[in-house]
């Protein structure tokens, strides 16, 4: 299913997340997982391709979730609408119960989407864990980047500003650079 807003969303450059769902044939998986090594490799070396998120099915399931995250919607657009794209999945087509679903999230919208019920979740301490890890030293870190600028212009400094800034600062890099780069990192021990 194609999100009819997805034109209006990434105009500010935010980036793009295809979150796409394939459920496979359980007599398929081998073949498939080895077609998701190819398609994402393929996929890697478009212009714009920031990453690729994938949530396996747990044991006995089917769904696979699958992010694929580019810089702009024209980016995605190109993958999405390419050649490459469409002859992989004419090798694949046979190996899935259904016509994969196709959403287009812009930014942050990914991380605040529920995903399938069926796909498998890290362990909430493992999420705790690994977010207090980012964040952490992220907000030892960030206001002593800032501190210059606070001392140059002492209305930057009160009390509600200096936080919001930091604050700002802090989650700007979590959403958009931190976080994807750790989360891929550590998946492996995420999901065991």
């Amino acid at each position: 299913m194609i999100d009819p807003h997805a034109s209006s969303r990434s105009e500010g450059g935010e980036g793009i997340t295809l979150r796409i769902h394939h459920r496979v044939r359980p007599d398929a998986k081998d073949r498939y997982e080895t077609w998701l090594r190819r398609i994402i490799a393929v996929a890697g070396r478009y212009a714009g391709h920031q990453g690729v998120h994938i949530l396996r099915p747990h044991e006995g399931g089917q769904d696979y979730e699958i992010a694929v995250r580019f810089a702009s919607e024209a980016q995605a657009e190109r993958w999405r609408a390419s050649d490459d794209r469409r002859e992989l999945l004419d090798d694949i087509r046979d190996a899935l119960q259904q016509d994969e679903a196709v959403e287009i999230l812009s930014g942050i919208d990914y991380w605040f989407t529920p995903q399938a019920s069926t796909a498998r979740q890290p362990v909430r301490w493992k999420q705790w864990l690994v977010t207090t890890g980012v964040i952490w030293p992220l907000t030892m870190l960030v206001p002593l980047l800032w501190q210059p600028l606070f001392s140059l212009f002492p209305l930057l400094d009160s009390w509600g500003l200096r936080h919001g800034i930091v604050a700002a600062t802090v989650v700007a890099l979590v959403v958009y650079l931190v976080m994807p780069r750790v989360v891929r990192l550590v998946a492996h021990w995420m999901f065991e």
